[in-house]
């Protein structure tokens, strides 16, 4: 055997006898491919596929989320993990839950005699579901958990259950990046939106100033009045005005009063 052949099998033999250094080679290239996902809907399904594509027992996979003080289970591998993840939420128990909530792994070796779910644990194993190991999805934005399910009992060796935690801390730093990139967007447009609404409001109000002989808060009272007597936004009151020309309805005046009639081009007093 020469010296080419005698490194390769040194390498082979450290590889057995460390087999997380396979986990430590594929690091690097787990975490670009979660943080370049982009949006958070795709990085969620890059952490799903990622799950199942790498972690040998994992027949399936999905996260589950805190969302505006509700469990919802945003993406999923199959439907099962799905159905699964609605019967924790209904019940109020499962792995998942139990992760999620206490911030550690849990692991169900094999739900045909695991006492600690009653109502879950028999339905799932029913479903052809055996073990489930839930890892809690660290993150910034609010709790959650990345959940992987079995067909087969003591399906997560050590190994597995080592690749689940690091695929889960990168997955909790790489959801978080996105959605405070998402966040960041939505202000940005948000800010554009409310500039674009103030210089329209603006525009309608001067075409009112300048037809009708009035000072800028009674422009914009009629543009208010209109909005309420029509029930639309302000801004859609400005645009119709831009768009036509034609003075908006404000309805009949406070008090229900004729107006008076304008004078000299003059607008009757709002």
């Amino acid at each position: 055997m020469d010296t080419t052949d005698n490194r390769a099998a040194a390498a082979r033999a450290i590889e057995e006898a460390h087999p997380t250094s396979e986990l430590a080679a594929s690091f690097s290239e787990t975490a670009r491919l979660l943080f370049g996902a982009g949006r958070v809907i795709d990085t969620l399904t890059k952490i799903v596929e990622l799950a199942v594509a790498t972690i040998e027992g994992c027949d399936f996979a999905g996260v589950i989320l805190v969302e505006n003080g509700a469990v919802v289970s945003p993406i999923h591998t199959d439907r099962v993990v799905d159905e699964l993840d609605t019967l924790q939420q209904e019940h109020g128990e499962g792995p998942c839950l139990d992760a999620m909530r206490e911030g550690l792994l849990v692991y169900a070796e094999d739900l045909s005699d695991d006492p600690r779910w009653p109502r879950f644990g028999p339905p799932a194993n029913s479903a052809g579901i055996r073990s489930v190991l839930a890892l809690p999805l660290v993150s910034g934005t609010g709790p959650g958990a990345l959940n992987l399910y079995a067909s087969f009992p003591a399906a997560f060796g050590a190994v597995d259950r080592a690749k689940g935690v690091v695929l889960a801390a990168l997955a909790g730093l790489a959801f978080s990046t996105a959605r405070s990139h998402e966040d960041e967007e939505r202000r940005a447009e948000n800010l554009m939106a409310a500039l674009g609404s103030r210089e329209l409001i603006g525009q309608a109000q001067g075409i009112l100033m300048e037809r009708e002989r009035i000072a800028s808060d009674q422009a914009f009272d009629i543009l208010r009045r209109a909005s309420q007597h029509l029930n639309r936004k302000l801004r859609d009151v400005a645009q119709d005005l831009v768009d036509t020309g034609l003075r908006p309805e404000t309805g009949p005046p406070k008090g229900g009063a004729t107006p008076p009639t304008p004078t000299r081009g003059r607008a009757a007093p709002d």
